[in-house]
This record gives C-alpha cells, sequence and structure tokens, in this order.
C-alpha cells in the first residue's frame, strides 16, 4: 500500500483508451459469481447469476440496471459484507472472504456519527487500524482539505447540509487507503443541484488520488458523467447484459449532447429490462 501522501504527489488520472486499459492487471476480479436467497416459505430466489467481470486499478466503474436486479446485492459481495453462493471474487489475487480493510464502502444511508465532530468522523476508520494519534490526526486533515472540509473540522454532523456529508463520508473512506472504494447509490438524496456539485467533487478527487471506484446508481446519467465503463445489468436474476466504454473526454457535464447521447443508448437496454419487471410485476398481480 502506497503512503497517504502519494495521493497528492500522484499525476492526474489521463484519458485512457479501453484497448490500452485492457493490458492493465486487475484490481478486482468477480468469477461466475451467483447469489441466491431463501424467502419465508421456503422458496429460493435467484438475485445474481454467473457475474464475471474486471476492475481495473484506478478505473471508475459504474453498474447500473432496474430496480431489484442484484445491484446493491453485488456491490455487498465484492466488498465481502456477504457471500457468493456460486462463484469466487479476488482482490489483487487474493480471495475475497469477507470484509477487509482494503474494501471500502458509502452507502446512500452514511454511516456517520452525530457524537463526534468532522475531524473525528474521518479519524474513525484509522483510530479503528490502530493508528497512533498524531499520524491519524495529520491524515484526517489531509483529506478534509482535500474535500474542501478542513474548516469544519470541529463542525457536528447535523450542522453541515446534505453534500457536506457526503463529503465528509467521502473523506472518511478515502483516509483509509482502500484498494477499491465501493459507493451504493451515495447521492440518490441529494437535490439536482448538490448533486451536481458532488459529482464534480468526486470527479476531482478521483483525478487526485487515482483511486479504484465501483459506483451502482439508478441514475444513467449520472453513470455517464461520472464512469470510465457502465455495465448493464438484467432484470431479476441479475446478469451482465452489456458493457458500454464511455469514450467522452473529462471533464463532462450533464448537459453536453455527446453525453446525452451515450445515456440514450444505455437507457435503451434499460428500458427492455425495465419492462420485463413491470410484466413480472403484472404476472404477479394476476396470480393474487
Amino acid at each position: 500500500m502506497s503512503d497517504p501522501e502519494d495521493y497528492f504527489l500522484a499525476p492526474p488520472t489521463t484519458f485512457e483508451l479501453p484497448q490500452f486499459a485492457e493490458l492493465r492487471q486487475p484490481k478486482l476480479r468477480v468469477v461466475g459469481v451467483s447469489r441466491e436467497f431463501a424467502t419465508p416459505n421456503g422458496a429460493i430466489v435467484a438475485a445474481l447469476e454467473h457475474i464475471s467481470l474486471d476492475v481495473r486499478p484506478g478505473e471508475f466503474l459504474c453498474i447500473v440496471g432496474p430496480s431489484g436486479c442484484g445491484k446493491s446485492t453485488l456491490l455487498s459481495l465484492m466488498a465481502g459484507l456477504d457471500k457468493p453462493t456460486a462463484g469466487e471474487i479476488f482482490l489483487d489475487g487474493q480471495r475475497v472472504d469477507g470484509p477487509g480493510a482494503g474494501l471500502s464502502v458509502i452507502f446512500q444511508e452514511l454511516g456517520l456519527f452525530p457524537w463526534l465532530t468532522v475531524l473525528q468522523n474521518v479519524e474513525f476508520g484509522l483510530k479503528m487500524k490502530g493508528i497512533e494519534r498524531a499520524t491519524r490526526r495529520r491524515r484526517a486533515m489531509e483529506f478534509l482539505r482535500l474535500v474542501h472540509l478542513s474548516t469544519f473540522e470541529s463542525s457536528y454532523i447535523h450542522q453541515l447540509s446534505g453534500g457536506m456529508k457526503q463529503r465528509v463520508a467521502l473523506a472518511r473512506s478515502l483516509a483509509t487507503q482502500p484498494d477499491v472504494l465501493f459507493m451504493d447509490e451515495p447521492f440518490a438524496a441529494l437535490d439536482a443541484q448538490t448533486r451536481d456539485l458532488m459529482h464534480e467533487e468526486l470527479e476531482r478527487v478521483w483525478k487526485e488520488t487515482r483511486q479504484t471506484i465501483v459506483f451502482v446508481t439508478h441514475n444513467v446519467r449520472e453513470a455517464v458523467r461520472l464512469g470510465d465503463r457502465i455495465m448493464l445489468l438484467t432484470f431479476r436474476p441479475g446478469r451482465v447484459k452489456s458493457v458500454f466504454p464511455i469514450i467522452l473526454e473529462r471533464p463532462r457535464h450533464l448537459e453536453d449532447a455527446d453525453l446525452a447521447h451515450t445515456a440514450r443508448e444505455v437507457l435503451a437496454q434499460l428500458k427492455e429490462e425495465i419492462n420485463k419487471a413491470v410484466e413480472e410485476e403484472y404476472r404477479h398481480a394476476a396470480k393474487d
């Protein structure tokens, strides 16, 4: 693992054509993963089926799909928070058998501690790792500066706006130097203006840190705005329907014509899966 100061010495992530990105060894590898759940009446429901994918070092991968397709389930499996029914997941060639220091997750419910200050929240993961006080305070302040919150170090969570809370959660995750940062619809509850600001902030931080990110969202434009690639899952059971490389220069803006065109291509395939979900609901209602 690199020293925390390396984040600030690293050059910005450059635009890379997919054919060259393919030459890099994967940071995270998912091989034939399936996940089944038992219902209260004893039936077995397949949430995910035969998922295989590689996530490259420094890549920003977005995962989209219809509601109930298993996006969040897949993220939990990759983060080691759940175990697959079949298949394997590897981080830097080592099998993922549970949550580890190299994997960090930001959920929509951010999990910030209201009784701690902003600085103490960012320090928390470092404290749990046993890092001594002076070092963890210095590192926490570095990441608060990175997300433009150093002047709020003594504030409490209830004193912050929604966007500021998101940035605290981002700083807390990055401070632990995860190998992969997982984000599960982190901006879904934000208003449009704050969400646009967070897109800019996240992209800037990603460029400065070269962090590998797996980002789950239901918003296709958000995925095109942020991602190097988009993986589209089918309706339940979730399978890989398509993978879209996003060949658009950065920075991107939601109003860009090329971005809107790419989003329409993704959305056309997504609508096919949404229609399947609606048909399934109608069939289920008819049985009742």
